[in-house]
């Protein structure tokens, strides 16, 4: 399970980065979104649940809707005309690092010297890959928003917790997909103009498989894999994420993969283990 969603989540970035080559990003988010919530909505109600929720669950669905739909894959999208999908699989992955620092930070966790080590390592395997890319134009724009995405992710799971695990899984995931669609749909009409697009079955696979696979499928099995072994042992599956990013890159889209980035991602994993190994009790 874990390994699958490790796949789904690392794969999104090269699908989203075929996408938005021909449609714009936010309004491809908006259709996405508004097919997954129809569907996952729909999908709940044929299996007997309900939108009775509590208080905490609904502030859970607004809060880790707009964090992760909104901002999160909202950023990731747009970033992702200016830069290669490998660069923002990579970033993203740091997430786990990102939530170990914020932790510290703002809660006063203890992580030790293994999870500063682990923290400090993170982040210079990030600046060694992003050396080879790294220019003043719309490349920085793109690695900023990639940033802000993580973030707010971040902040979505330090936050949320718990809040959206309940019975009625399957229209919890299908209403945040609608949060989703509220929060992408005015900046989209606004600033996004939609010309014509040349249809391939690539953008077609690349768009069914964004709304079932990362989009319903994948934030399903990551709050089933939360709920069955706990969110920092579920987190240790983003140890596979920097290598499957860039493979998965380097198949679909054909793009380069330099020695610095093996280094890099090394770097990263490591720093990634070392967080993970600091949460253990002694």
């Amino acid at each position: 399970m874990g390994v699958l969603f490790a796949f789904m989540w690392s794969s999104a970035f090269s699908t989203a980065r075929i996408i938005v080559l021909e449609i714009p990003p936010l309004t491809a988010l908006t259709v996405r979104f508004a097919i997954s919530g129809v569907l996952g909505i729909g999908l709940a109600l044929i299996m007997g649940q309900s939108f009775k929720l509590n208080h905490r669950q609904w502030l859970g669905i607004l809060l880790f809707g707009f964090c992760q739909n909104g901002i999160y894959l909202g950023a990731n999208f747009v970033s992702m005309q200016w830069i290669e999908a490998s660069l923002a699989a990579i970033i993203a992955s740091t997430m786990p690092i990102q939530v170990a620092f914020l932790s510290a930070l703002m809660f006063r966790e203890k992580i030790g010297w293994i999870g500063v080590s682990g923290i400090t390592s993170g982040f210079i395997g990030v600046l060694i890959i992003m050396s080879t890319r790294w220019n003043f134009g719309f490349e920085l724009v793109g690695i900023i928003l990639c940033i802000i995405a993580s973030l707010a992710l971040c902040i979505a799971t330090l936050t949320v917790k718990q809040a959206l695990l309940s019975n009625n899984l399957v229209m919890v995931v299908g209403l945040q997909m609608v949060v989703g669609f509220v929060f992408t749909l005015i900046p989209a009409v606004l600033f996004e103009t939609i010309e014509p697009v040349d249809f391939s079955w690539q953008l077609f696979g690349a768009f069914i498989y964004q709304i079932i696979g990362p989009g319903l499928f994948g934030t399903w099995l990551w709050f089933k894999l939360v709920n069955r072994i706990g969110p920092t042992k579920a987190s240790s599956f983003h140890f596979l994420n920097p290598f499957l990013g860039i493979a998965v890159a380097a198949f679909l889209l054909s793009e380069i993969i330099t020695f610095r980035d093996f280094v890099g991602v090394f770097i990263i994993t490591a720093g990634i283990i070392a967080v993970q190994l600091s949460k253990k009790p002694s």
